[in-house]
């Protein structure tokens, strides 16, 4: 796969209640989180490694469930409260000091964030999404990047749905919008170590 443009990591929502037991936090969630939060944290690694900024998603609610909108409509519960564990970044994917933690209130990234002026900032082109839940936050940041224009890259193996009937569900709607967006960590990691390589040779 080829960068489009300057590119940013994007960590959605990778809390510690991706890799709790489903009962503890209030939604329901595909196996395998401890496998992918390692390969987050590998791209994590590497992204930084050739300055590709890294921009961390954080979902919080108020314990007095008052932001919550119309969220608890359908089949979540109450979850990502402040001060519990569930709601904690995972172990391993913190933000640097000089890196961007953007919390969030509704699905989507952009919703009532800083996010977009963040992107502009760094002048980004192209989101390379990670994180959870596929057919809900990632599913909802990547329409919304998609009507900013940004060329998007999900990273298949990266993000997890609420089952993987879900998961596969939303793939298949994000890659209805852009053809190319679906992608592997193994792939991404090789773009970019290559555009490392031409920056140390430029």
């Amino acid at each position: 796969m080829k960068l489009d443009g300057q590119a940013a990591l994007v960590v959605i929502d990778a809390q510690k209640g991706g890799v709790m037991a489903q009962g503890e936090t209030g939604i329901p969630h595909m196996a395998g989180g401890a496998e992918r939060y390692a390969r987050i944290i590998e791209l994590i690694a590497a992204a930084r490694a050739v300055e590709v900024p890294v921009v961390f998603i954080q979902e919080v609610h108020k314990r007095t469930l008052t932001d919550f909108g119309r969220e608890l409509d359908g089949v979540e519960g109450v979850h990502c409260l402040e001060g519990d564990r569930a709601t904690e970044l995972a172990d391993g994917i913190e933000p640097l000091p000089d890196e961007y933690l953007i919390r969030k209130r509704r699905y989507s990234a952009f919703f009532h964030t800083e996010l977009e002026l963040v992107l502009k900032s760094y002048g980004v082109r192209t989101l390379l999404l990670v994180g959870g839940l596929t057919d809900v936050c990632v599913h909802y940041t990547f329409a919304d990047a998609h009507q900013h224009d940004y060329h998007l890259r999900v990273i298949t193996d990266c993000v997890g749905g609420s089952s993987p009937r879900a998961h596969d569900a939303a793939l298949e709607a994000m890659a209805y919008l852009q053809r190319d967006c679906l992608v592997c960590s193994e792939d991404v990691l090789a773009a970019l170590s290559a555009a490392g390589a031409t920056a140390v040779g430029s």
